[in-house]
């Protein structure tokens, strides 16, 4: 695990109230490169942790590196310690509903008067505009946002097969906080940042605002569309498994064809472009599939690797727990779970300077730091016990 304490954000403090996905992931982002998280959560611990089925996932991805201080912001005494904490903090990050921060005394203005130079991140559905007051899930942008159409195509509205805009979203928030941490660098300043589920959605979608201006034509979602390249697709091979190649370029359709033996392919001057093989691909493609489909899954892997050819077998998420690059490389980092296993999750995906960061610290039990927390911002260990005894805090 990582120990090092000359880590990018190394001596930068934040207070996270965050659950669920988007904010989790920006402090996660924060406490990789070094930053001290500090999640605050309530004494019966954040809601995240008990979720199942398809939420079971998203504590432990997304907590790794962070302190627990569990105590009640409702109570004086609870919201006293918050306070005192916030003051030593350099950056705030929270995702609850609009308003809820202010009405417990925690909002952006009145954190801001007590510490200057906060920077002070709101993770949130929309934006300022006409629906900042709705409650935004990955699933509602994905919807009013055009991504579940591009997904679903003529299998009607899908949603894409993993929390993009919550990923992202917790992103673009450490992204703000990072532009923000610099420029007071400069100023002495702190100020608001947000990031919102919504925009963040509209900025994927982007290229396909483009593309319908480009092309004077609807949009065609990813089901329906004419691909982009003669060969861009998924192909059976003789062992009844599924490998996508591509040819994306006219050297690669050279060096496709002159390995599989395609030379009146190559030769046929209604194929020479790219959109001319586009136009032929009900031609191509039955000839490539017949090909294709009396090699092995490995063979035509092995093939395609030799040839420089982008290809991919099909893998499921559990796959990627022994994949060779990640396994190799450090994309993937230890943590233990609740029922006390040990796994690996990814890790986050950049390098600098030949390094990648990995887990400090493990995930946290609920109030697993709250001593340590306390006693750092002036609580004696007897103040402490009668926090403790009053269930203001979780003390582990």
């Amino acid at each position: 695990m990582e120990t090092s304490n000359s880590l990018p954000l190394s001596g930068i403090r934040v207070a996270e109230f965050c659950h669920v996905v988007m904010g989790p992931t920006c402090g996660l982002v924060l406490a990789d490169l070094g930053a001290e998280v500090i999640k605050v959560e309530p004494p019966e611990g954040d809601h995240t942790r008990k979720l199942v089925a398809s939420g079971a996932g998203f504590f432990p991805t997304y907590n790794r590196n962070k302190k627990s201080l569990a105590i009640d912001l409702k109570s004086p005494q609870g919201r006293e310690a918050v306070l005192r904490l916030i003051a030593s903090a350099d950056v705030v990050t929270e995702n609850f509903r609009p308003g809820a921060m202010d009405k417990l005394g925690f909002g952006e203005r009145a954190t801001r008067k007590l510490n200057p130079r906060l920077i002070y991140c709101s993770l949130k559905g929309f934006l300022a505009g006409p629906y900042d007051h709705r409650t935004g899930l990955d699933e509602v942008v994905q919807m009013m946002g055009g991504l579940a159409y591009m997904t679903g195509g003529r299998y009607g509205p899908l949603r894409a097969g993993a929390s993009v805009n919550d990923v992202m979203g917790g992103m673009f928030g450490a992204i703000a906080i990072l532009a923000a941490l610099h420029q007071r660098g400069r100023t002495g300043k702190g100020q608001h940042v947000q990031s919102a589920l919504f925009e963040n959605n509209a900025f994927l979608m982007g290229q396909h605002m483009m593309e319908g201006l480009a092309t004077g034509k609807p949009v065609s979602p990813m089901p329906d569309r004419i691909r982009a390249w003669a060969l861009y697709d998924n192909f059976k091979t003789r062992d009844g498994e599924l490998v996508f190649v591509g040819v994306v370029t006219d050297t690669q359709w050279k060096v496709f064809c002159d390995a599989f033996g395609l030379a009146d392919l190559l030769a046929d001057p209604a194929l020479k472009t790219n959109p001319q093989r586009v136009e032929a691909r009900p031609r191509i493609l039955p000839i490539v599939t017949a090909i294709f489909g009396r090699m092995a899954k490995q063979e035509l892997m092995d093939r395609c690797e030799t040839l420089g050819l982008p290809f991919a077998p099909i893998a499921r998420p559990e796959d990627l727990f022994d994949d060779p690059h990640l396994n190799a490389s450090g994309g993937l980092t230890p943590v233990t779970l609740p029922s006390g296993a040990k796994t690996k999750v990814p890790n986050l995906p950049i390098e600098m300077d030949g390094r990648r960061f990995g887990t400090r610290l493990d995930l946290p039990g609920i109030g697993e730091q709250t001593r340590e927390v306390l006693a750092g911002l002036g609580y004696d260990a007897a103040a402490i016990d009668r926090l403790a005894a009053g269930k203001v805090i979780n003390a582990v």
